[in-house]
């Protein structure tokens, strides 16, 4: 490998890196508005926001968890905060916020793959990384769980730094990560147990002591702003997790589905990462041949790149296989608990280790490129895995605009409304109705929230007019079970418009004889 790289050949590295970063940029932020996700999600994280921003209103508490009915910590608000304030309260900045910590993640797995291996690990690594569809997707919209990739490999990043180099102060900063990346998504208690692992196998010594307190300082530090709301609540999040966690519905040993996990999360890591692998309903369509190459390429890559870090791992005990041994702790501590886990496990679950795919595979290139007789090979595949990759853009089809028309259709269900009070209801599949409320909101003119007749006993929160969304066809609101329509007593439709892939209907209260 030294013969490959010289030290006079640090500019190529310096400027492949910036080659990177700048495709890696282009990839995450050209067109973000139109192509982001904007659902009824991501309206309720922009209106916490909104309101911490407008209305003062802080907030020691986070979005709901995906399972378990639990909540997490509010730490992904704060950090969308200034960037809703900078782009004076448009959606797009959240997004731009998540696709910049996309961006800055290719540097650190550049980083990485540089020290823990060699620069051309790296490159290679933050090359595939910065083109992967699968990575750009969760890098390009404002989720809590997009954030997760940044702080997991900064973490395995200094687990690696505070063995090799001895600088166990950083624990500190490690413990500060896992508390920030806890609130971001619960599958960072994977990590949690990753890092308890590696300190056991490296660093089982009194004089260390002081450092693991310094650790759990940071931890408090990181994971503070939801641990205030715990001690001020009596810790109602942290026995619902102790409890989704005990009582063995969603997590547990089960021989079926811990080695059918095992295989789907370890293939599935490479296959969807790596090579774009198509989704289970594309997947049954895609010809044979099709197939073989996918999986052929899979798995080779799979049991290639953990092969030639296993071979580095077991030629020693030395400083320089600290880095193969690592990674292998990272996939083998992660699979096996995702072995327990009973519940669908979606790609963003992968966001633990994101990186580690790039990284094995970047070694596995690395190594074969520094050998004559394997060059040609790597090359090939080099140039492959980019054409493969490229071809998933995110700019291949047309923008859904999902923020656009739900401003369009925000605006022309407020118009309906003649500028005076109403109720809103949105009648939808699976979506929420954050999305509009948003802009309701933050245009000024907010819908009234009906209330039940115990606390409103007045009926004083229903208006004299109700308007409805209809996501789906045919859309019936007339004795519509969902309370905002329920609520708003017996009503009659008094005008319907098509707007985008909506109707907008306006409803008032019945009265006998009106037309």
């Amino acid at each position: 490998m030294k013969k490959f790289f010289t030290k006079h050949q640090r500019w190529f590295v310096w400027f492949g890196l910036l080659i990177i970063l700048l495709v890696g940029a282009y990839l995450r932020l050209y067109k973000i508005s139109q192509y982001m996700t904007f659902l009824g999600d991501e309206g309720r994280d922009m209106l916490v926001v909104k309101r911490m921003i407008v209305d003062h209103k802080l907030t020691l508490l986070g979005p709901t968890a995906s399972v378990g009915g639990f909540f997490l910590g509010p730490i992904y608000y704060y950090f969308m905060l200034p960037f809703l304030w900078a782009w004076n309260l448009d959606p797009t900045g959240p997004a731009v916020m998540v696709a910049l910590f996309g961006i800055a993640t290719i540097y650190i797995v550049f980083r990485a793959g540089k020290d823990m291996f060699h620069p051309v690990t790296g490159l290679i690594a933050a090359g595939f990384y910065a083109l992967s569809p699968v990575v750009i997707a969760y890098s390009r919209s404002s989720w809590n769980p997009n954030l997760v990739p940044f702080f997991s490999l900064l973490t395995v990043y200094l687990l690696w730094r505070i063995v090799r180099y001895e600088r166990w102060g950083e624990l500190f900063w490690v413990g500060v990560f896992l508390g920030i990346g806890l609130q971001l998504h619960y599958l960072f208690l994977f990590l949690i147990v990753l890092t308890v692992v590696w300190c056991l196998q490296y660093g089982r010594w009194r004089k260390l002591v002081g450092y693991y307190v310094l650790g759990l300082a940071g931890f408090l530090v990181g994971y503070g702003p939801f641990l205030a709301f715990e001690l001020r609540h009596g810790f109602p999040n942290t026995q619902s997790v102790i409890r989704f966690l005990s009582e063995g519905k969603d997590t547990g040993f089960s021989v079926a589905r811990f080695f059918g996990n095992i295989h789907d999360v370890a293939f599935r890591l490479y296959g969807r990462l790596l090579f774009r692998f198509p989704q289970p309903e594309l997947w049954s369509v895609t010809a044979l041949w099709q197939k073989i190459i996918w999986a052929g390429t899979t798995y080779g890559a799979l049991f290639g790149s953990l092969g030639i870090l296993l071979r580095e791992a077991m030629k020693g005990d030395k400083k320089q296989h600290l880095a193969p041994r690592l990674l292998l702790y990272w996939f083998i501590v992660l699979i096996f608990l995702f072995g327990m886990y009973k519940r669908a496990i979606y790609d963003y679950y992968f966001g633990i280790f994101f990186a580690l795919p790039f990284l094995g595979a970047g070694f596995l290139l690395s190594s074969m490129v520094a050998r004559r007789v394997w060059k040609i090979a790597a090359v090939g595949a080099l140039a492959g895995l980019v054409y493969v990759n490229w071809q998933g853009r995110p700019f291949v089809y047309p923008p859904n605009d999902q923020l656009g028309q739900a401003k369009a259709i925000a605006g022309e269900a407020l118009a309906k409304t003649g500028g005076k009070p109403f109720n809103f209801a949105l009648i939808t599949g699976q979506n929420s109705d954050h999305a509009y409320r948003y802009f309701f909101e933050i245009w000024g003119n907010r819908p009234v929230t009906i209330q039940n007749e115990a606390v409103d006993p007045q009926r004083a929160t229903v208006t004299d007019q109700l308007i409805v969304i209809c996501e789906i066809s045919p859309c019936k609101p007339l004795g519509h079970p969902l309370w905002e329509v329920a609520g708003f007593g017996r009503a009659q439709i008094v005008g319907e418009w098509d707007v985008s892939f909506v109707k907008i209907m306006r409803l008032v209260h019945w009265k006998e004889g009106r037309s």
